[in-house]
């Protein structure tokens, strides 16, 4: 079957919540996928963030295949050695001897496991950021910023404030000694990739320890060394009460978690909560791999190498007005709502890439991603602007 083929029989089969898609992909490898009509492309985007290690590496087929082979899905009933050893392997990545994992599936699965933490707390009001997202379930969504994908299923969870990113003292009027928990993201990924200002999270912390709210840090996007960091917020200093991680946590697998530290690891009780897929075998064992793999080749040191690469080359771009972001996280600001036009213009160049805003191109390729990639990528983008940027 086509690309016209499959999408024709995804719109007779399959919910339009996503619309249409655009292509149909039917392999990978590496950072490279290819699709029905056996088109090529440069992925860009990376499952959205995903896909640390690229599609297919050998280190997470080969940990899966194994996985398949030993032990498949047991419940949250049975203890099981994968889950035991991720879980340890990222108390050691908090670097607190008390932090406590909780794991499910997807990011508002994890963020929503967050929000039933922090009504342990006796409290229920809960601040987060304008232009946020945190999910689409019902809780999740309630944290989320976006008016435009909230209104349509209001009326959503009560207590919920939202203020504007990046501003501290709109923060400080906003929190009070009712207030269960503050949740963030390091930076925002689909706001457009807003990186806040340098002291934001320590003033955030600041506040948060004064009137005893929990800080929650949606580290979703950012995680699994995608900023040159394993959670993105380490630049700060800070330690948080809550991190929440999926996307790339799983290699490309469906895998979340809700980290809590210090007191907040205690907060739940037997019975409190649950997930029927979360700490999976297999997608345990493919986190395993991918942490193992990223820790052993030292991918975050070439992120950050990358990174400066990145912004160095497409800042001297036409029609760039801003690049922002860290490691493999980047947003191209544009100086015109063009960005779904360089979107198409791209995929028919065969880089595949998101608009994120108007205004905003993202990209979050694997963490395996070559220098020679990127300069093809780059210079992919420099053609298309020209012919695109007026």
């Amino acid at each position: 079957m086509n690309n016209n083929d499959l999408i024709s029989s995804w719109s007779h089969s399959i919910q339009n919540n996503y619309g249409l898609p655009s292509i149909a992909l039917v392999r990978g490898k590496g950072c490279l996928v290819t699709d029905a009509d056996g088109k090529k492309y440069l992925d860009f985007l990376g499952g959205i963030a995903t896909n640390v290690l690229g599609h297919a590496h050998p280190a997470i087929v080969k940990a899966v295949t194994k996985q398949v082979g030993l032990l498949g899905h047991v419940s949250n009933f049975y203890a099981h050695p994968n889950a035991i050893t991720l879980a340890q392997r990222l108390k050691e990545m908090t670097g607190d001897d008390d932090a406590r994992v909780f794991f499910a599936q997807s990011g508002a699965e994890a963020n929503e496991a967050a929000i039933k933490l922090s009504r342990r707390t006796g409290r229920y009001r809960i601040i987060a950021a304008q232009g946020a997202f945190h999910g689409r379930t019902m809780g999740a969504l309630s944290l989320t910023g976006q008016p435009s994908k909230r209104e349509p299923f209001l009326p959503l969870l009560k207590g919920v404030k939202h203020v504007p990113y990046g501003d501290i003292e709109s923060m400080r009027r906003a929190v009070s000694i009712k207030t269960a928990m503050v949740i963030l993201e390091p930076i925002m990924g689909e706001a457009g990739v807003i990186v806040p200002p340098a002291d934001y999270l320590v003033a955030v912390r600041q506040i948060c320890d004064a009137t005893g709210a929990l800080m929650v840090l949606d580290c979703v996007q950012t995680g699994m060394g995608r900023t040159g960091d394993w959670f993105g917020f380490e630049y700060s200093g800070i330690k948080p009460d809550v991190i929440t991680l999926a996307k790339g946590l799983g290699g490309g697998l469906p895998l979340s978690a809700m980290i809590a530290c210090g007191a907040s690891a205690y907060l739940f009780a037997p019975g409190d909560h649950g997930s029927t897929f979360g700490a999976n075998p297999i997608t345990c064992a493919a986190s395993l791999a991918a942490i193992n793999f990223i820790e052993k080749n030292a991918l975050m040191i070439a992120v950050k190498r990358h990174e400066k690469h990145l912004i160095q080359e497409i800042a001297l771009i036409p029609g760039v007005l801003e690049v922002r972001g860290a490691g493999l996280l980047i947003g191209i600001e544009l100086t015109s709502e063009i960005a779904n036009e360089v979107l198409v213009a791209m995929r028919s160049a065969g880089v595949l890439v998101n608009a994120a805003t108007p205004t905003t191109i993202r990209i979050a390729p694997a963490l395996t991603v070559t220098t020679a990639q990127i300069n093809s990528f780059v210079a992919s983008f420099r053609k298309v602007m020209a012919n695109v940027h007026t």
